[in-house]
């Protein structure tokens, strides 16, 4: 069973930004114009402006110059859906499952750096959860920064989920500890662990990151079931760094993409998924708590390249 639902309507508002550039931008660029060298060229800039990567776009305007020297495509107009195609062809969906484990609940490891927004990205998911039915308990093992706490705390008493925290400063790892036996003693469905925010160049604060998940693995054997990676997605390609270092001390199995409705840089997915081949799961697509969406390849890209009379007839 599949946690979320898929509302396309929401990460096309969310990517308003992006198809700005690549819907509005690319089919200004090429009504009426043949494809040439020239046009390609422009062609290639805009990609990489969305922040889909330089493989990515090099491997895809190569198959496009190849498809234009055969014959296969000729018209500017004709180009979109070449495009569109190519990066579909690059995905396999990777969705959240609830772990077929007994006993215990599915266990969500979240980290990332501060500022990315993940204790919002956190209440985000235990939102939705809960709109499905699910029992939630939340661990704030962000026992370092001020406020945070307090900040989880909010979150969870107006979603109506438990919380496990300790005082200010507590070891995290105890946090948890006693967040994953508040979890199997109430039968939750889902254990949310919320952790210190940490640059992925400290070493110390990584080893700490790494002290919980094997709290939580001997805990519940398999777990932690998700490690989800926050990113800000208006960082565009300076999140590929972090993603490689928490990925190394933690194992990350998927990223949350969050701020998109920020950026007009939505092509970061390609970049991550080529780069790291980890998969973005989720999508924050609004300030509101309401606004993740799990991410599925073939809205999304057809949500890039929207033009805006397209995305008008939608609404």
């Amino acid at each position: 069973m599949k946690f979320f639902r898929k509302t396309i309507d929401a990460v096309r508002q969310g990517l308003a930004r992006t198809a700005t550039v690549l819907g509005g931008g690319l089919r200004s660029l090429l009504a009426g114009r043949r494809l040439d060298d020239d046009v390609i060229d422009e062609i290639e800039a805009a990609l990489i402006g969305a922040d889909v990567g330089v493989r990515a776009a090099t491997e895809i305007v190569g198959e496009l110059r190849t498809a234009v020297r055969s014959g296969e495509l000729e018209r500017g107009e004709d180009a979109i859906e070449f495009l569109k195609d190519r990066l579909k062809r690059r995905w396999d969906d990777a969705p959240i499952d609830i772990a077929v484990a007994e006993p215990g609940p599915t266990v969500v490891l979240v980290v990332g750096v501060n500022g990315v927004g993940k204790t919002t990205s956190v209440a985000k998911i235990a939102h939705t959860l809960r709109q499905e039915g699910r029992s939630v308990v939340l661990a704030a093992a962000d026992t370092f920064r001020a406020g945070a706490v307090e900040q989880l705390a909010t979150w969870a008493d107006r979603l109506g989920v438990d919380l496990v925290r300790g005082t200010a400063g507590a070891d995290p790892a105890a946090v948890v500890f006693d967040a994953v036996d508040a979890a199997l003693a109430r039968k939750a469905d889902v254990l949310l662990v919320d952790t210190a925010g940490r640059l992925h160049v400290e070493a110390n604060l990584m080893r700490q990151l790494v002290k919980i998940r094997e709290v939580i693995e001997r805990k519940i054997p398999g777990a932690p079931h998700e490690v989800l990676l926050v990113l800000d997605a208006t960082s565009g390609q300076n999140g590929l760094q972090q993603a490689a270092v928490f990925g190394e001390a933690v194992g990350v199995t998927g990223i949350f993409l969050a701020k998109l409705d920020g950026t007009a840089r939505g092509g970061i997915v390609v970049a991550i998924r080529d780069t790291l081949e980890v998969p973005v799961k989720l999508v924050g697509v609004g300030e509101r708590v309401e606004d993740v969406q799990p991410f599925d390849a073939n809205g999304f890209i057809d949500a890039m390249f929207e033009s805006t009379a397209e995305s008008a007839a939608k609404r």
